[in-house]
């Protein structure tokens, strides 16, 4: 005889310890929303540490460039990896000096020559990037390396290029001229007086050589306060 009680307790078991499909599909869905909700939350916070880092303005003119958030984002990480990666080193004396010769002669062709201060002056600064340790290949590589801890002055750095493009275009005048050395001279005076940059925060451990980048863009550094930041 068949003990139909053993074999009803049996089937009880196997139901009580393997889920059913439905139960296994169940599961499976609970844990794939878990992982969308993750990963939406890290997207989430990734994009608003880059818009931190990098600023709203470069953040959505790299969005509109690339077509889309991954894109963006991916370019952005990529340009923290990049500048990680640069050994900079600080201007020495020597080279305080001569960039500082550099920079005031370009200021004073600026009365008789617009053109061609600007144009030095921007080859200055590319220059002292460069001995920093800065890459040396074009704007966009030291404006991008820039971005990456200092958007303030980057923002500086940009728009005077972009002036200095629009006068080799003929379509800027005396006056966007004038506003590129006001923006050039925000970055220069970063350069001269940190040497170069580490981190935005040196200005604030920095008393001496205090410095606002907005207040440099309407006040721009005079000669004497140039020269005695190279001694």
């Amino acid at each position: 005889m068949v003990d139909f009680n053993m074999h009803g307790r049996g089937i009880q078991r196997n139901c009580l310890m393997e889920p059913t499909q439905g139960t296994v599909i169940s599961l499976l869905l609970l844990l794939s929303v878990a992982a969308l909700i993750l990963f939406a939350v890290y997207r989430s916070r990734r994009t608003t540490g880059l818009r931190e880092r990098f600023g709203d303005a470069e953040y959505d003119r790299i969005l509109e460039h690339r077509g889309s958030r991954a894109s963006a984002e991916a370019d952005l990480v990529a340009r923290k990896r990049s500048v990680a990666k640069l050994v900079l080193r600080p201007l020495d004396a020597g080279e305080r000096r001569h960039f500082t010769n550099r920079w005031i002669a370009a200021k004073s062709r600026f009365v008789d020559n617009p053109r061609l201060a600007v144009g030095d002056a921007d080859a200055a600064i590319g220059a002292a990037m460069a001995a920093c340790g800065y890459p040396i290949g074009d704007f966009n590589s030291r404006y991008e390396a820039l971005t990456v801890r200092h958007r303030e002055v980057a923002r500086h750095y940009r728009a005077g290029h972009d002036i200095v493009l629009k006068h080799a275009s003929g379509e800027a005048s005396t006056g966007d001229l004038r506003q590129a050395m006001i923006h050039f001279e925000v970055l220069f005076e970063e350069l001269l007086a940190y040497g170069y940059m580490i981190d935005s925060n040196l200005r604030h451990r920095n008393a001496n050589v205090a410095f606002n980048a907005e207040a440099a863009a309407n006040a721009p550094v005079s000669r004497k306060k140039i020269a005695a930041l190279a001694d």
